[in-house]
């Protein structure tokens, strides 16, 4: 039996105006299977329809990516919400209550979110109760064989520490240093001595720049809210990372003698073999991209280079590894967890976390290699070839 032909554009498009300070909210469902779907909450002042659909169909093609028919955590599909606002407004989170209120019946039954982009998951989790919501993530719970123990299994799992810094921040860049350390073993290059520059410091930003550091890389560059860090024999990440405030930002007291302040966007033209966006979409574009002389980029944040760009570089020779493959690693680990792959134990997360990423990476790459075309491009042709397959087994809508 052929699958159904799936819905051109989203299944569903919400907009939301708040009454109080005009801020907008848009919630995008792209897909849904077992009446289900799955995406974060970001909150950031411009946040825009087109945006956050986006990132819908992005978080559709990660979940597809990591459907595994023995794994225990079928996929969900993709959706995303997004608010326009500030997050460090006096005002932002009387916003995200008022939003998360107005959205309370698609939480409750078909849209399981989470933290994104300016909002930490004890915010959401925190303004999830205040609205009225058993949990940000209800809607999957009927899915599941034993709720409780589930429920339970990831309460723990978001408990537990790893240096001073907790598992669900940790896990995603797990996977995006996972990915720089696969493509490097692929191109037989050493870990050590491969220069690394980052933006963002933020929970997957500086999650990336510790496994890749503790690996051997030299983290030469890390920009946050103030501007860049740098230093041409590395910096003290571990360092940086305990001086961090709540959005990712550096206090300057914590640096060496030797390191250097330079402006916000000299992370881009610092000399790297490996570049690393992992705070804001659209952060490369058709003019900056040429200060970038870096070998890969690894796109830890969602949409970071603009379509015109990866084009631009490409001519030029650099690769860029898309995030649907990249940063998809903290989604698969909640329902990982979730649904019972994985217990709540650190090493057990870290260990499949890096098996599924390398696993994946591999496979990119080795389309992209026979097709002759990009990484991206090879992503979504995988994409292509498993929506089918998940279609026929579960159908696009139930």
């Amino acid at each position: 039996m052929t699958a159904p032909t799936p819905p051109a554009g989203p299944l569903i498009q919400v907009t939301w105006t708040d009454h109080v300070t005009g801020s907008t909210g848009y919630l995008v469902v792209d897909r849904l299977v077992r009446g289900v779907s799955s995406g974060g909450l970001r909150m950031r002042r411009g946040c825009t329809l087109a945006e956050v659909a986006g990132l819908a169909r992005g978080m559709t093609m990660k979940e597809a990516l990591h459907y595994d028919p023995q794994g225990r955590y079928i996929p969900l599909g993709g959706a995303k919400g997004g608010i326009d606002c500030d997050p460090r407004s006096p005002q932002a989170y009387g916003v995200l209550v008022r939003y998360l209120k107005a959205m309370r019946p698609h939480i409750e039954s078909f849209w399981t979110t989470g933290e994104d982009l300016g909002l930490t998951q004890d915010l959401v989790d925190e303004a999830a109760a205040e609205a009225g919501l058993v949990s940000s993530i209800q809607a999957v719970y009927p899915l599941l064989d034993d709720e409780t123990a589930a429920r339970e299994r990831l309460a723990a799992a978001f408990a537990l520490k790893v240096d001073g810094i907790g598992l669900d921040e940790l896990v995603g860049g797990c996977g995006v240093a996972e990915s720089v350390l696969a493509t490097l073993d692929r191109a037989g290059l050493p870990y050590a001595g491969t220069r690394v520059a980052l933006q963002g410091m933020g929970t997957m930003g500086g999650a990336t720049a510790r496994f890749l550091a503790r690996a051997g890389l030299k983290v030469v560059a890390v920009a946050d809210l103030k501007g860049t860090i740098a230093h041409p024999d590395g910096l003290d990440v571990e360092s940086l990372l305990a001086a961090r405030d709540t959005y990712g930002a550096v206090d300057r007291a914590a640096l060496r003698p030797e390191d250097r302040e330079l402006p916000g966007d000299a992370w881009l033209s610092v000399d790297a073999e490996v570049l690393v966006p992992a705070a804001v979409s659209y952060a490369i574009d058709a003019v900056n991209q040429e200060r970038i002389t870096a070998r890969w980029i690894v796109e830890a944040a969602n949409m970071p280079v603009l379509t015109d760009a990866e084009a631009l570089l490409a001519q030029r020779g650099i690769t860029v590894l898309p995030d649907v493959v990249v940063n998809s690693g903290t989604n698969a680990w909640w329902w990982w967890t979730l649904f019972g792959d994985i217990g709540a134990d650190a090493d057990e997360a870290f260990a499949h976390t890096r098996r599924a990423m390398r696993a994946l990476i591999g496979r990119m790459l080795a389309r992209a290699e026979a097709d002759g075309t990009t990484p991206r491009a090879a992503a979504h042709a995988l994409v292509a070839d498993r929506l089918p397959v998940i279609a026929e087994r579960f159908g696009w809508y139930r």
